[in-house]
């Protein structure tokens, strides 16, 4: 019985303790014209930032947005200008606070919608068990009748595939948005355009209509302005 409980406890803490060592969030975000959100997240020594986003939808207008990363101190780690879409990443020197914003304010009259992404994690995946003994008070006959360094392996392979999945089909449907966004706009485009042009031949047609019938008709007022000239 004591094996037994010893092998879920050890289970459960390499199923758990990834994701307690390991930030993942991701957030589809809406930035109102002249605006700006920021976002903070705190990191430690040692542990690598992954950030990665892309702009989705422009409001009828370009596909970009400003964007800037600093730490504690306002040190700017980076910055861009006008992008659609970026990846960053950044190895923490120190424990810190980073914030990261977007910036629309370069743009008055079209919102725009960011999808992004931001893991913070240790960059050796082992690193995070040096600090927790989960196999202290195990004697070494439980320890390789168990095999749970086995399990621990296993189970860290299962959850890496899975993330990296997820955050593919999380890309791949950032990417289905974006073009979708991109076709509804041309669409809109092309029949604001088709239109424009339908009612300039329309007053074109309506023109040479009154100009021909006022070549004929004496009395009218646009006749005697044709005789005039």
């Amino acid at each position: 019985m004591k094996i037994t409980v010893n092998w879920l406890l050890s289970v459960l803490f390499a199923t758990l303790l990834p994701g307690i060592l390991c930030l993942q969030k991701e957030m589809t975000i809406i930035i109102a014209p002249g605006g700006k959100d920021c976002f903070h997240e705190n990191g430690l020594t040692g542990q690598m930032v992954d950030l990665e986003y892309q702009v989705i939808d422009g409001s009828h207008g370009d596909l970009d947005i400003s964007f800037d990363l600093t730490d504690s101190s306002g040190r700017l780690i980076f910055a861009d200008y006008k992008k659609s879409d970026n990846i960053h990443r950044y190895k923490l020197p120190q424990d810190t606070e980073l914030t990261f914003c977007f910036n629309n304010e370069f743009s008055r009259m079209n919102s725009k919608t960011v999808f992004f992404e931001i893991i913070i994690e240790r960059e050796d995946e082992d690193a995070g068990w040096s600090n927790f003994d989960i196999l202290e008070g195990l004697s070494p006959e439980e320890f390789y009748d168990m095999k749970v360094q086995d399990i621990e392996d296993i189970i860290k392979r299962v959850r890496n595939n899975l993330t990296k999945a997820r955050q593919f089909q999380d890309m791949l449907r950032s990417h289905e948005a974006r073009d979708r966004n991109m076709a509804e706009e041309n669409y809109f485009k092309v029949n604001a355009w088709s239109f424009f042009q339908i009612i300039i031949m329309l007053g074109v047609g309506f023109c040479q209509v009154v100009m021909v019938k006022s070549l004929f008709d004496t009395e009218s007022k646009a006749h005697k302005l044709w005789s005039k000239m």
